[in-house]
């Protein structure tokens, strides 16, 4: 039997393929160090050219649950769906659970995304942030928002 080979590619590699081989792509960002106290996140590259969208950001998921999540999103943008931006809306989550896309300032906040710096260059770009609910339904922007959560999903986007 022939043992399977794996080559790693290097990272400016493996974004020409995710965008050759599927239009877009998704960037892990492991949460940070104890000093630093930054959860972990992911985040889209790709999206304007694919379908015109702002770049999307999510915190506090694993990468496998933000991939999913993710490609619910873009196959919905494929197919023409829109989503409002700055404002709490139901549809796109199971049992109509609501979410919400922020606008990110890209000035101030462009350290959360080098990847896209690399692919856009010198063209500008925006990134929304994509916030879920707890299982109550609040939001980091509520007052019962539980405390345990706020270093999870921190808000980087404008509400």
């Amino acid at each position: 039997m022939t043992e399977l080979a794996y080559e790693p590619m290097e990272h400016d590699e493996k974004l020409a393929w995710m965008l050759e081989t599927h239009g877009w792509g998704i960037e892990p960002v492991p949460p940070s160090n104890q000093a630093e106290l930054r959860a972990g996140y992911s985040y889209t590259f790709g999206l304007e050219a694919l379908v015109g969208h702002a770049e999307i950001v999510i915190f506090g998921l694993a990468p496998v649950a933000a991939r999913g999540l993710l490609d619910l999103i873009v196959n919905h943008l494929r197919m023409g769906g829109q989503l409002p931006v700055a404002q709490v809306f139901n549809g796109l989550l199971d049992n109509e659970q609501a979410c919400a896309l922020l606008e990110i300032d890209t000035q101030s906040e462009s350290s959360y995304f080098p990847t896209l710096s690399k692919i856009y260059g010198e063209q500008p770009w925006r990134v929304y942030q994509f916030v879920w609910p707890d299982r109550s339904g609040a939001f980091p922007w509520d007052s019962n928002w539980p405390e345990e959560l706020r270093y999870a999903q921190p808000l980087i986007g404008t509400w």
